[in-house]
């Protein structure tokens, strides 16, 4: 049976790296990964919520979880991304709030749905042929969900139909990968994949890896860095946060 576009299907691995000083209680990231439908997701907990003694993480838990159980309902072949996270954002009651982008292979291509300033990036031949936009308010305030109705509606996420082809590779993140890397970074990384056969998770792992390492850097330039001088701010290096990275290599070669 055909569980994707065109006889497509994907395989897809994470890779999960908590902000340093919230290991203890798990970040406030979180992502699900659903092979049977071709759906993937990600959420970023907004670490505001802090200040009121409240873990954003566990709201973007709930939401990926309730995604999870969305997707599953959802008709293999013809998985709704958009309505994914419409039923899984009704679902979720925790306090907080939360960025979310999901992604469905369906049999009209790779369908996604996203808010905030999570997102992805289809690469083509090692180079990036699309890449979602950020939603934001202003600088460093993204557009996010938040529980009991509050922050910005589920109807203002963005949605978007990309074609896609056997040997592309999908890489959906939150801020924390966006913020400290470069679109031609995570291309060589990809490249550097394809020609040895690494598998979606070494792949992701090796994105995660440079994510981190960026983010320690105080003085190099980084897509955060050039964002906060070109808002006014007098910020250099990466930013350190919670790394979240999904790989995705579309595949026409069935692998369940």
């Amino acid at each position: 049976m055909c569980f994707g576009c065109k006889g497509l299907w994907l395989l897809s691995a994470a890779c999960y790296f908590p902000h340093p000083e919230k290991e203890l209680t798990g970040g406030e990231d979180a992502y699900f990964i659903c092979p049977e439908k071709q759906v993937f997701g990600v959420a970023d907990g907004v670490g505001g919520w802090a200040e009121v003694g409240v873990d954003s993480g566990e709201y973007a838990r709930q939401l990926m979880s309730e995604s999870l159980i969305a997707a599953r309902e959802e008709p293999t072949g013809s998985v709704d991304a958009a309505r994914v996270l419409k039923k899984a954002y009704s679902k979720t009651t925790c306090r907080g709030s939360s960025t979310a982008c999901i992604l469905a292979l369906s049999d009209y291509g790779l369908q996604a749905v996203n808010l905030g300033d999570s997102g992805f990036i289809v690469v083509r031949n090692g180079r990036v042929i699309f890449k979602s936009p950020a939603q934001q308010h202003n600088f460093n305030f993204p557009f996010q969900l938040e529980s009991c109705g509050a922050g910005d509606p589920v109807s203002a996420a963005e949605l978007f139909v990309v074609e896609v082809a056997a040997e592309d590779v999908i890489i959906a993140g939150t801020d924390g990968l966006f913020d400290n890397l470069f679109a031609t970074e995570i291309e060589t990384i990809v490249l550097q994949a394809k020609w040895s056969g690494m598998s979606p998770d070494v792949t992701a792992q090796k994105i995660a890896y440079l994510a981190r390492e960026r983010a320690n850097d105080s003085n190099g330039e980084t897509p955060f860095s050039a964002a906060a001088q070109n808002a006014g701010y007098s910020f250099y290096g990466g930013k350190m946060d919670d790394i979240t990275v999904i790989v995705s290599y579309v595949t026409d070669h069935h692998m369940g």
